[in-house]
Order: C-alpha cells, then sequence, then structure tokens
C-alpha cells in the first residue's frame, strides 16, 4: 500500500524529479547509463557532429531546398529507434510543425535544407526526458531518428 501511494503521489506531481522516475526501479538508472554510454562513444565516431546541445547527428545526404526554422511546418518521412535497433516509430510524408515537437527534432531539423536526409542521436534531455511517451519510449531513453526532409512550408 505504501509503495502504491509513493506511485499515485508520483504520478500525480508529474515525475517533475528524477528521483521518482528511478526510485525502486534500477530499469530506468540503467536506460540512463546505457544511453549516456552509447552516445559518449557515438560521439567519437567519424561524420558525427555533436552541438552545444548535446544533439548529435550525421549527414547522410545533403539537401539543396529550404532550410526550416523554428516556426516551420514541415514535411518528412523518418523512422525512430532505440539505440538497440529495435524500431518505436516510423512515418512517411508526415506533417508537423516544428516548434511542436521534441526539442532534439526542433533543432536538428533546422540544420537541414529539402532533400536532405540526416540522422540524429537525441539525448534523453532533448527527447523524451523523465517521463517516457505513451508507455513505448521509457524515460531516460536515448534515441537515433533517420529523417528526410521532404519539404519545408
Amino acid at each position: 500500500m505504501k509503495k502504491l501511494f509513493k506511485m499515485l503521489c508520483c504520478a500525480l506531481m508529474g515525475l517533475f524529479t528524477a528521483g521518482c522516475a528511478t526510485e525502486g526501479g534500477s530499469d530506468y538508472q540503467k536506460i540512463k547509463e546505457e544511453g549516456e554510454a552509447f552516445l559518449r562513444e557515438n560521439a567519437k565516431k567519424s561524420g558525427v557532429t555533436v552541438t552545444t546541445s548535446g544533439l548529435q547527428y550525421e549527414v547522410l545526404k545533403e539537401g539543396t531546398g529550404k532550410q526550416p526554422t523554428a516556426a516551420s511546418t514541415v514535411r518528412c518521412d523518418y523512422v525512430g529507434t532505440f539505440i538497440n535497433g529495435k524500431t518505436f516509430d516510423k512515418g512517411t510524408d508526415v506533417e508537423f510543425p516544428l516548434n511542436g515537437v521534441i526539442r532534439g527534432w526542433t533543432e536538428g531539423l533546422q540544420l537541414m535544407k529539402e532533400g536532405a536526409k540526416y540522422r540524429f542521436y537525441i539525448p534523453f534531455q532533448l527527447g523524451y526526458g523523465t517521463f517516457g511517451a505513451g508507455g513505448v519510449i521509457p524515460p531516460y531513453a536515448a534515441l537515433i531518428f533517420e529523417v528526410t526532409l521532404l519539404e519545408v512550408k
């Protein structure tokens, strides 16, 4: 009962502290540590650029068209995977405002021009943070997205 009460309190508080998300579950700590280790090693690879925010990206194909701003709406194809390679999401011809997605996407897509294809390596702080998403993405997960920018609207 005490554990259930604590879980309910954490949920009601919106998991604003890392203590709620990690307490009683070393799984989240393990996910965090594995993601950080992966990103440390990945940053050393040839062709990987690291921004000041910690976003890592690789240019797979340069584009030649328009370049979006944070206020732009874009159309993309993408595949999202965990660092273990398991796909958790994919979309074809998906349209969205850049100011309505995770910070890693907002930052990364602004580096691209129409027709470009990049691979983003996103630390949890620029992804879904300490909350995770929809029961699919756990808290503290580092993510990888392969994104093709089709159009800037």
